[in-house]
């Protein structure tokens, strides 16, 4: 029994509450719902667009979440957005496009859009890069370069870093990291970080994994989050952030 104090529990999803086929066991799905009965807040901090949670058939399980990073914040009947601004935009894809091997795709408040065919993402292919689709830009997706060469498309107000162990790129707003995300829905929920409970995988989860009060690492996450933890949970593929609530929270 390690902490009865939490108030709310945040999870990222890919590779940490969702088992690597990105399902919700029953298992995990019932310890949640013992989380709610018990007045503890279930919240999500999640690199998804809302559209795929909802698809995942999960978004009912969270009273709020950030989405996209921290790009769109859906928190207590309110939308926060943090978006890359269109001029930005089309410079990032103008630097990219041209670099051998390299796809280009952007998360737009419309859907996501491609350079070329994405099929497990249903990308739609636009052929005006590296002009963009109508609307809001959330997000700068690239793979087939290096890091180095990802990192020289960048502008003055966005950040990139590497995901899917540096298969791809993605580009935010400053503004727009799953922090600042997490920062809101507590401060909507009137609760300090230090009373909360982060379960991550990854490199845009080590910053929640330090700042609340009890960070807990999967056991299938990088080494950088692990050494930034409190704790380690069992692997995604055994339910593993489900298992420590009941194991010590509930």
């Amino acid at each position: 029994m390690v902490d009865k104090m939490i108030k709310a529990l945040i999870f990222d999803l890919d590779n940490t509450l969702l088992r690597s086929d990105k399902s919700l066991s029953a298992y995990s799905r019932g310890v949640l719902a013992r989380c709610r009965e018990r007045g503890i807040r279930v919240l999500a901090a999640s690199a998804r667009p809302e559209r795929t949670v909802r698809e995942f058939g999960i978004l009912g399980e969270f009273e709020a979440l950030v989405t996209l990073n921290g790009a769109r914040v859906l928190s207590r009947g309110r939308e926060l957005v943090n978006a890359i601004p269109r001029e930005s935009g089309e410079r990032i894809a103008a630097g990219l496009l041209p670099l051998p091997g390299a796809v280009v795709s952007v998360e737009m408040s419309g859907g996501i859009f491609a350079s070329a065919p994405i099929p497990e993402w249903n990308a739609r292919v636009f052929g005006g890069f590296p002009g963009l689709p109508e609307g809001t830009l959330y997000k700068v997706l690239v793979s087939g370069v290096t890091e180095k060469e990802a990192r020289a498309a960048l502008t003055g107000d966005t950040y990139c870093t590497a995901i899917e162990g540096g298969k791809l790129y993605q580009f935010m707003s400053r503004e727009a990291t799953k922090w600042n995300g997490v920062r809101e829905m507590l401060a909507d929920f009137g609760l300090e970080p230090e009373a909360c409970a982060f379960f991550g995988d990854d490199w845009d989860d080590i910053q929640c994994v330090k700042n609340c009060g009890l960070g807990v690492a999967m056991e299938n996450a990088i080494p950088e989050v692990k050494a930034a933890a409190d704790a380690i949970a069992g692997p995604c593929d055994g339910d593993g952030a489900a298992r420590y609530v009941e194991e010590n929270i509930l």
